[in-house]
């Protein structure tokens, strides 16, 4: 993968760590309004996930970077994300598999397994590039900030 600069997230954690990776995966979006989307096609996607925290595991690592790139390579690379219905839904327009839904579905996985974690790191990006001119970040609203 070709080394990237992506936006960064304000925070106040001492460490912070980027994961990128990428991986196969078909999907098509039931909407008329998706145009050609509508069709079952594939992309390559290029992931970018932010976690940062105040304090580092027994292991010394804020989270094992392997153990990222397993909760979403492994869950998603050549599939159909269609058929993937823990996180995505065909009648539920903010359920169908977007690149914008891709993101946050990625998000919530990993934040899942952070919450796990006794050192408790907050996953605070996830940049997902669909095709070289398109991408999308979702960031989730922090709490605390009045997005309660």
């Amino acid at each position: 993968m070709l080394q990237q600069i992506y936006p960064s997230v304000q925070h106040d954690y001492c460490y912070e760590l980027n994961k990128d990776f990428h991986f196969a995966a078909a999907h098509y979006i039931p909407s008329d309004d998706a145009g050609k989307c509508r069709l079952t096609h594939g992309h390559t996607y290029f992931a970018n996930v932010t976690v940062a925290g105040g304090e580092l595991d027994d292991s010394g690592f804020l989270v094992n970077f392997a153990i990222i790139k397993q909760l979403i390579h492994n869950r998603f690379d050549h599939t159909l994300l269609n058929e993937d219905t823990d996180s995505f839904d065909n009648g539920i327009s903010h359920r169908f598999p977007t690149t914008e839904v891709v993101a946050r579905v990625i998000h919530d996985l990993v934040q899942t397994h952070l919450d796990s974690l006794p050192n408790r790191p907050q996953c605070l990006q996830v940049f997902l590039r669909e095709t070289p001119t398109s991408y999308c970040i979702y960031r989730p609203k922090r709490k605390g900030k009045g997005n309660d």
